[in-house]
């Protein structure tokens, strides 16, 4: 059986009321309540103010960024210095980096002498050489007696009445040394090498350069401290070994690390996300890292060494970083 449903209960008109919703904080020019606000906003005169205010801000902040970046430096590559460009072939210069009037005073595009003493494939310039010795000496024959390929040559030599000097196995033994030679230098240099194998030798070179182990020597120390040292202080321990967890060598290696990276996102990785974000975060740990060793160093020898050298700037270690 159906149910019975009200004939009056259905058609009856239900009251509904529709309140309009005001937005606090900005209102369109249909919201607006009072004469003024309309006026406002219908004002051509009014939203050319407003947008030439927009402007000059924009404007205003366009010109302090540059300001910054002209006062305090590019906080990614810094200035140009002979040591940061040999990162980019892995090569080292005959100048040291100790001596910091050097690449203060000479300009960035002179050339500088360079000694290929670092080879790839953890090579060193002596090894190779003592390679090649080895290898001519036991390619050269031990014996006078002439070969058959020697034979043929005589008799190819003498039948042919063009060619009148006679064949000379000596000097075609020693040229077939000197292309095997040019050979393997040419593989054996950085030249060939990919940017990981130059930034291996990098990091050897700015362990030899950086590192305590070579620096205490040559660099001045620090200031004292204003603070009394307490009398029954224990001596410093020996170092044992080379150093590569100071300060300064990591601040070298992550130089060294940027500048890679910052030539890769230059020139082929424009749109690669992940590196941009290791980049930012390889920029803000030697950030860090810089700004720990001038508080620590107090400004002395060893940092100065380290800015002059590598050629960072203030904006390296000074004020907000963004990229």
């Amino acid at each position: 059986m159906p149910p019975r449903i009200p004939l009056l209960q259905c058609l009856r008109a239900h009251n509904v009321t529709t309140t309009t919703t005001r937005c606090f904080t900005s209102s369109t020019p249909a919201q607006a309540s009072t004469v003024t606000q309309r006026r406002r906003h219908r004002d051509p005169y009014a939203i050319a103010q407003a947008r030439a205010r927009k402007a000059a801000n924009l404007s205003r902040q366009e010109v302090l960024k540059k300001e910054r970046a002209a006062s305090l430096g590019d906080p990614v590559r810094g200035a140009t210095t002979p040591y940061l460009q040999s990162f980019d072939t892995g090569i080292e210069t005959t100048t040291s980096p100790a001596s910091t009037q050097t690449h203060t005073s000479q300009p960035p595009d002179a050339e500088t002498p360079e000694k290929d003493s670092r080879l790839n494939f953890y090579l060193s310039a002596t090894e190779l050489s003592s390679g090649l010795t080895h290898s001519q000496y036991l390619s050269t024959p031990t014996s006078t007696a002439p070969t058959p390929e020697q034979l043929a040559a005589e008799a190819t030599s003498s039948s042919s009445p063009s060619s009148s000097a006679p064949y000379d196995r000596s000097a075609a033994l020693q040229a077939e040394a000197d292309i095997a030679n040019e050979a393997l230098h040419r593989i054996a240099s950085l030249s060939l090498g990919s940017s990981k194998d130059r930034l291996r030798v990098n990091k050897a070179r700015c362990i030899s350069d950086f590192g305590r182990h070579n620096t205490d020597a040559t660099l001045p120390p620090k200031p004292a401290s204003v603070v009394a040292r307490p009398e029954n202080q224990l001596p410093k321990t020996p170092r044992v070994g080379p150093d590569t967890g100071s300060s300064e060598v990591q601040i070298a290696i992550l130089t060294a690390k940027i500048r890679t990276l910052a030539d890769f996102l230059e020139t082929r990785g424009r749109g690669d996300k992940v590196n941009k974000r290791n980049l930012r975060l390889l920029v803000h740990r030697r950030q860090k890292l810089l700004a720990y060793l001038e508080r620590k160093e107090r400004g002395g020898g060893r940092f100065k060494h380290v800015v002059e050298t590598l050629g960072l700037t203030e904006g390296t270690w000074r004020g907000e970083i963004s990229l």
